[in-house]
């Protein structure tokens, strides 16, 4: 697959290499020939924005200007975040309204999504328990402001 937009099936944007993304959806995994960085780009544009609107979003909004959480999509709250810096070939990028539950595992973490698969993560607990307050975060101070239009 040549190109991919994010939409509300997918769970997360695994990185393969600096051109290849594994992407996982509720009930398919894509191999795309893209970079995680163009996935989230071209699916902000997709939506209206960029990548680079959508992080000035993030830190107007929440103070937040490293390891930010994106809103890719504002009607369905579609909200990823970087189990990394950005600037890290391997940063994998996770959806926030898919994950279910999440724990440590040995020295890293698992994600446990709602329709049940688990995805190990080289980023320790601590990290991702802030990666995914910092979303929860976001996301409700975005609906906080949409209900007081």
């Amino acid at each position: 697959m040549n190109k991919y937009e994010i939409n509300s099936n997918t769970l997360a944007l695994l990185s393969l290499d600096n051109l290849t993304t594994k992407v996982l959806e509720d009930n398919n995994i894509y191999i795309v020939n893209q970079s995680v960085k163009e996935i989230i780009n071209h699916s902000c544009k997709y939506f209206g924005s960029s990548y680079l609107g959508r992080y000035e979003g993030t830190k107007e909004i929440i103070g937040i200007n490293y390891k930010s959480p994106i809103l890719i999509e504002e009607s369905k709250y579609i909200i990823f975040f970087p189990t990394c810096s950005v600037r890290n070939k391997n940063c994998n990028w996770i959806s926030l309204n898919k994950i279910k539950d999440y724990q440590r595992y040995k020295e890293t973490s698992k994600v446990i999504f709602k329709n049940n698969i688990e995805l190990i993560l080289d980023i320790s607990y601590g990290s991702l328990e802030n990666q995914i307050l910092r979303s929860t975060l976001l996301e409700s101070k975005i609906r906080k402001r949409k209900n007081n239009l």
